[in-house]
């Protein structure tokens, strides 16, 4: 059996997740992107995502930070999430990227988890809300990012010398535990802050 046949099903489970977390995270900014088209059409309208005062997107649509650029935040993630859907269907489909892409990709995923938290600060310390639609984007975004920062190396996508795969594969192997403690940082952040326990106990 080649090098290549043992790798095949490793590169299938990675470009799966990605092209499903892509997925996930395409579809939250779809749903950001329409109730916020709606909010502009009707401005009473109630967006499907506001289940109470805390849990609520409404203030974010509106708020300065939700269009840090001087359009809708929906519209990047329309646009970024794309991204992993295409380098996950074209893994599935045998394709080998250069260094360089993987490089550039890890580059995006890093800025859209830097602009995660960001986004994270300023609804919680800020906003005093939590949207349940940014969180779906915050949940994919982690994983994302964490599960790609050092696969290439790790597993042989970009030449590297053994000492750097194996570094590498080392930090590879705890991306889970990355991913662990972001969620756990977000969450007692935002209990700290706004009490969400108390919020979804009622």
């Amino acid at each position: 059996m080649s090098a290549t046949e043992v790798q095949a099903p490793r590169v299938r489970g990675f470009a799966i997740f990605t092209i499903i977390f892509g997925a996930i995270g395409l579809f939250a900014a779809f749903e950001l992107a329409t109730e916020y088209i709606k909010k502009l059409q009707q401005p009473d309208y109630i967006p499907n995502c506001e289940l109470s005062v805390l849990v609520t997107c409404g203030p974010n649509m509106d708020s300065p930070e939700g269009s840090l650029f001087g359009f809708s935040n929906t519209i990047l993630g329309l646009m970024a999430f794309v991204a992993p859907i295409a380098v996950g269907v074209a893994l599935l489909a045998g394709a080998r990227f250069a260094a360089w892409f993987w490089w550039l990709y890890r580059a995006g995923l890093a800025l859209g988890t830097v602009f995660v938290f960001w986004l994270f600060t300023q609804s919680v310390f800020t906003l005093g809300t939590l949207c349940p639609w940014c969180m779906v984007v915050w949940t994919v975004m982690l994983p994302l990012f964490f599960f790609t920062a050092f696969r290439p190396e790790a597993v042989g996508y970009v030449e590297a010398s053994p000492g750097v795969k194996k570094a590498f594969a080392a930090v590879n192997s705890w991306a889970w535990v990355l991913v662990l403690v972001s969620y756990l940082f977000i969450a007692a952040v935002a209990q700290f802050q706004l009490n969400w326990l108390a919020e979804f106990s009622r």
